[in-house]
């Protein structure tokens, strides 16, 4: 008996060796990757490697510049600023994370919903979706977490109302021009239902793109709940989150470790995230592999 040939096995590992290839003619995604890692593993292991408790006080202390010490010096309270950054890790990347998340479920089966239904469906769908998207995000954003109170649950809850828009104009797209390819044609010829047309032959053409532009996205989340804490609309004044910590550092701008360290944090995770969305784009795009 002759045994069968693991053709789909071999193309799987051709396919990873080429994907791996990609990824290392891509030192920046290499490098986005590597802090991003970073960055995960600092604030999980924040309890063991912070110095100090973020919310200790030690007001003989206060506003002390960076030294032995105090490596990243402290606050106007005394605070450690290294220990608070680490800390404010835990509450900022699981928010910006949270965020893009549910947003790219939501949008993507509103999206996907109004796209293969079309007609009424769509008109309704988009029209809600219009209206989202006709306020500016940050404003609609500072709103809705005014309106239900300064808390984390809420500006992730604001974050998540305002910007699951794009993720459904995005699918929406991809569905109508999935629509037009001649495999949905046969498998529509071949008896398939529309249940199994949407969510077995046309959602799952539609995961790269979302995923690439959710990748793109989570810098921008990370620094939309970031300005939001900024504004007094995030945790509470007293909670090591890096937008807060930025805005009580502008009170004290001569003691530029205040406000330098959390900005720093910020800017690295955007750029790593934006690295790493770059790369998966050109990686995922058949346009551009090799």
């Amino acid at each position: 008996m002759i045994a069968p040939v693991a053709a789909p096995k071999v193309v799987a590992s051709s396919s990873a060796r080429r994907r791996l290839r990609q990824l290392r003619r891509q030192p920046a995604v290499i490098a986005g990757l590597v802090v991003i890692a970073a960055w995960f593993a600092l604030a999980a292991l924040a309890p063991v490697l912070a110095p100090y408790e973020p919310l200790e006080q030690n007001i003989q202390q206060r506003l002390q510049p960076p030294n032995e010490t105090y490596l990243l010096g402290t606050d106007e309270l005394g605070r450690d600023v290294l220990s608070r950054v680490l800390h404010g890790g835990r509450i900022t990347i699981p928010a910006g994370l949270a965020v893009v998340v549910i947003n790219s479920i939501i949008g993507w089966l509103v999206g996907a919903v109004a796209g293969f239904a079309g007609r009424l469906w769509d008109e309704v769908m988009m029209r809600v979706t219009e209206l989202f998207m006709a306020f500016p995000t940050i404003i609609l954003a500072m709103a809705v977490t005014a309106a239900l109170g300064p808390e984390i649950r809420n500006a992730v809850l604001a974050l998540i109302i305002v910007r699951w828009t794009n993720y459904a104009r995005l699918t929406r797209g991809l569905i109508i021009e999935a629509k037009t390819h001649e495999y949905v044609d046969a498998a529509r010829a071949l008896g398939a239902k529309n249940p199994y047309l949407l969510f077995k032959t046309l959602l799952p053409n539609t995961i790269a793109p979302v995923v690439v532009y959710g990748s793109l996205d989570i810098g921008n989340a990370i620094l939309l709940f970031a300005g939001l804490s900024f504004l007094g609309l995030g945790p509470e004044p007293s909670s090591p989150e890096w937008g807060r910590m930025i805005s009580i550092g502008i009170h004290f701008f001569d003691q530029w470790w205040m406000w330098l360290f959390p900005g720093l944090a910020i800017a690295s995770l955007v750029m790593a995230f934006n690295f790493i969305g770059d790369g998966l784009r050109d990686m995922l795009d058949p346009r551009t592999r090799a």
